[in-house]
């Protein structure tokens, strides 16, 4: 079923409550990256293009005392979403309260307004009590009541039901996606629903535990599913095989002998690695092949995983890709990934989505982004969405 998009609304003279994800790295009130604010940019013009009056909700950081609050307020993020757009933009330092309803109702057609980090509503009176992320039902409503319409656009917290997500939505009669939610639908909801074939998965990061679902999900749907990074050695284990010192979950080997079992031929594991003997990026480090020695620890894939990974990828038509393949913070593990990361741009032929942070940051380190189909602007949301589950955030959304 197709969902509501903002393109479908008529905004003119309408307060547009918009929830955007502009949970951004901010440390002394300086922000690191500003990736997050850049992709809401196109719904917040076209709300004020449209003459809508667009009302700016998000989260920012984790608040769970009156302390944290100062050092993650809003108002960094409003001057420069104020700079990026070139035009003012009011900030209002509350998220309920006389102080908000005055400064909506003094807002123009085409303004746009940014209250108070949603998870102020976190802590009330000292107390920790989780009014926003607890979805309490009075808060969604007071919000709810702010606005004539609702855009949600943030897909980084479609995987939670919140007070500004869900909540706002259940007590709307209209809510719509923005483009980049509407995006995010489309490519990796379309990845689970209808994937172009041949599709390949690449799935890697530290722990099989995480990815446990997103496995198993794709493992119905996908041609093959590449695994690389730290949880390759927890099926090395139960393959029987030598592993060293490298990273291995116990308690989840035999859940990976089942999941070679239902795999067969499906499952593309490492033939080799880049081993050392301590976790550090200055050690002395080798490739091997097959067992990793005693002492040592699997830090990377190695030349020839890569080149086997390469030949899986090369008559993909969907390729998704989510965590790296080796430890990706330091540069004398970080090639398996960025070879990875180069090649997808280079497949011309084929939908290609990458998802998760250091994945994100590869592509990006690469310069290379502008050549892949669609980076995912979710972490923990992708790959709910990549194990087939139902995103409250998205099941919110108005069908068409």
């Amino acid at each position: 079923m197709a969902k509501l998009t903002v393109s479908d609304l008529d905004l003119q003279g309408k307060k547009v409550l918009m929830r955007v994800d502009f949970n951004v790295p901010i440390k002394d009130g300086v922000i690191g990256n500003d990736n997050r604010v850049v992709a809401a940019l196109p719904t917040i013009k076209y709300v004020s293009e449209h003459g809508g009056k667009a009302i700016l909700l998000s989260h920012l950081g984790r608040i769970k005392t009156e302390d944290d609050k100062p050092g993650l307020s809003m108002r960094p993020v409003a001057e420069r979403l104020s700079n990026l757009l070139n035009k003012p933009v009011t900030f209002v330092p509350a998220t309920e309260g006389t102080q908000l309803e005055e400064a909506i109702d003094k807002m123009q057609d085409g303004d746009v307004l940014v209250m108070e980090n949603t998870r102020y509503e976190d802590v009330k009176d000292g107390e920790y009590v989780k009014r926003e992320s607890g979805n309490d039902p009075e808060l969604g409503k007071y919000w709810a009541s702010l606005g004539d319409v609702f855009v949600n656009d943030a897909f980084g917290t479609a995987h939670r039901s919140h007070a500004s997500n869900v909540g706002i939505a259940s007590n709307m009669s209209q809510t719509a996606a923005g483009f980049l939610m509407e995006k995010e639908i489309k490519f990796i909801g379309g990845a689970v629903s209808n994937p172009a074939h041949p599709f390949v998965a690449i799935l890697g990061g530290a722990k099989v535990s995480d990815k446990i679902g997103v496995i198993d999900n794709l493992l119905d749907k996908a041609d093959k599913v590449i695994i690389g990074g730290g949880m390759t050695y927890t099926f090395y284990a139960a393959k029987g095989m030598k592993i060293g010192n490298s990273l291995v979950e116990e308690d989840k080997i035999d859940l990976a002998k089942e999941i070679m079992d239902k795999a067969g031929d499906k499952l593309v594991l490492p033939v080799d690695s880049v081993v050392a003997e301590k976790f550090d990026n200055d050690a002395p480090h080798k490739v091997v092949e097959g067992d990793i020695p005693d002492g040592y620890m699997a830090l990377d894939i190695g030349p020839k995983s890569v080149a086997e990974f390469k030949d899986v990828l090369k008559t993909a038509k969907l390729v998704v890709w989510n965590g790296p393949m080796g430890v990706f913070e330091m540069s004398n593990y970080a090639e398996g990934t960025l070879e990875i990361g180069k090649f997808l741009g280079t497949l011309s032929d084929a939908t290609t989505i990458v998802g998760g942070g250091d994945s994100t940051a590869a592509v990006q380190q690469l310069g290379v982004a502008d050549k892949l189909t669609h980076i995912s602007t979710g972490g923990g949301a992708s790959l709910e969405y990549l194990e087939g589950k139902t995103l409250p955030g998205i099941a919110a959304i108005s069908d068409k």
